[in-house]
């Protein structure tokens, strides 16, 4: 006869999993699903700590090497500003490659350490850095200056974080 399992965090409920990891007998409302079987909330907290491995110190390189270099991006944003109808054909070309490089700068500099803090922490970065150009313009009021460093931003900030994080939108 078969041995009656109970979960382990809901000792009433009767079960018949077991997570795949550490065997423990686990309920279908604490059991994970992952594309190899299931997990105890656990050992899928423990597994996610391996993936997450920053340090302090990544978080305060992150958003200095992010808000130096998007200060650079910003000015040079706002110089192609100035140029007219041409301008919106480099925007279009020069932010992603902004964030390109701005993404790898990161990387590089916390040698590939990561967390979802930290992507988020260098995305604001990014953001702050070009704050003081967006300032600058708002106060000379040029609407295309303006206009540019929101297509800038628009485009730069998410394409960072996603490069940072690994997430892939396109097979």
């Amino acid at each position: 006869m078969a041995e009656i399992l109970y979960c382990y965090n809901h000792p009433t409920r009767e079960t018949t999993l077991r997570c795949k990891r550490c065997e423990r007998p686990i309920c279908t409302s604490c059991a994970v699903g992952t594309p190899t079987g299931y997990m105890c909330r656990d050992c899928v907290r423990e597994r996610k700590k391996t993936f997450e491995n920053s340090e302090w110190y990544d978080f305060v390189i992150g958003f200095i090497v992010a808000g130096i270099l998007s200060g650079v991006a910003a000015f040079l944003v706002s110089l192609i500003g100035s140029i007219g109808f041409f301008g919106w054909f480099l925007i279009a070309a020069g932010a992603p490659t902004a964030g390109v490089i701005i993404a790898e700068a990161v990387r590089a500099a916390t040698r590939k350490r990561r967390s979802k803090n930290l992507f988020i922490t260098v995305a604001v970065g990014v953001v702050i850095g070009a704050l003081p150009v967006i300032l600058f313009q708002l106060f000379i009021f040029n609407i295309f200056g303006i206009l540019f460093q929101v297509i800038y931003l628009a485009i730069a900030v998410p394409l960072v974080y996603t490069r940072l994080s690994g997430i892939q939108l396109f097979r």
